[in-house]
């Protein structure tokens, strides 16, 4: 398989695996959204790691595959490609991106899915669809700008430059830069940790920034209101304060 689903400790790690690039061609992409949908499924999966290994992440596109394509097969596929990465954006649980080595084109779009980036110094992300004569069709024109602002997104669309791991850094593309070889365990701990958290609560979080940055604010106070009342109908609230209450803060237990 080109994409693997692998649980331990709550966390699911999504584990591209097509040699040598981890190219995206359109089975690793049908692959990645069934696997994306099953990590939604799943309730022992309460966190995701997005993972290419300790070499690439994804180096983009399978181009051989897309230059036999013609506006028509593209126009019945385009759709689909983009599915494939709003199922790993919606997945109602935290969702973090290991980054190694090349992340570019989709592989860059695919990191963008995620809720957090953590990129190895080794990492090299960016936009180079212009230089194909075509533009990101993953995602890449919409989530890029909404991350790192509208200015930032054109320049590296615009020109199809490479960015490395410290620019991505300053340019809050990623969001932490760590040794290649600790991207993944550090990724893995991240999720971990808040794959112990409040389920529900992380999930209505998430729904609530998420649609609060797609709508107006009056839209997204609304979101807002409603999963914070409905909140106080579940366990884990109920657990939360009364932990606060009797232990102080940060105690609460919600396995």
């Amino acid at each position: 398989m080109t994409v693997n689903l692998e649980v331990a400790e709550g966390v699911g790690t999504l584990r591209l695996d097509r040699p040598p690039m981890n190219a995206l061609d359109v089975a690793t992409q049908d692959r990645l959204k069934e696997l994306a949908e099953e990590a939604t499924r799943r309730e022992d999966v309460r966190a995701v790691v997005i993972y290419g290994g300790e070499k690439v992440f994804a180096a983009g596109a399978d181009i051989k595959e897309m230059q036999a394509m013609d506006h028509t097969a593209m126009v019945l596929r385009a759709r689909a490609l983009q599915d494939a990465f709003t199922a790993v954006a919606r997945i109602p649980k935290p969702v973090v991106a290991a980054v190694t080595g090349y992340a570019l084109g989709g592989g860059c779009e695919l990191a963008l899915c995620a809720d957090y980036r953590i990129a190895g110094e080794n990492a090299k992300l960016g936009q180079p669809e212009i230089l194909l004569g075509l533009i990101p069709g993953a995602g890449g024109t919409q989530r890029l700008p909404r991350l790192i602002g509208p200015s930032r997104a054109k320049d590296l669309i615009f020109t199809g430059r490479m960015v490395k791991a410290d620019e991505a850094l300053a340019l809050g593309l990623v969001d932490r830069v760590v040794p290649a070889d600790e991207v993944y365990e550090q990724a893995h701990a991240w999720a971990a940790r808040l794959a112990q958290g409040p389920a529900l609560a992380l999930r209505a979080a998430k729904e609530a920034v998420d649609t609060g940055l797609e709508t107006d604010i009056d839209t997204g106070l609304t979101v807002e209101r409603n999963w914070f009342a409905g909140l106080f109908a579940t366990e884990d609230r109920e657990r939360g304060m009364r932990s606060f209450v009797e232990e102080g803060p940060g105690k609460a237990k919600f396995l």
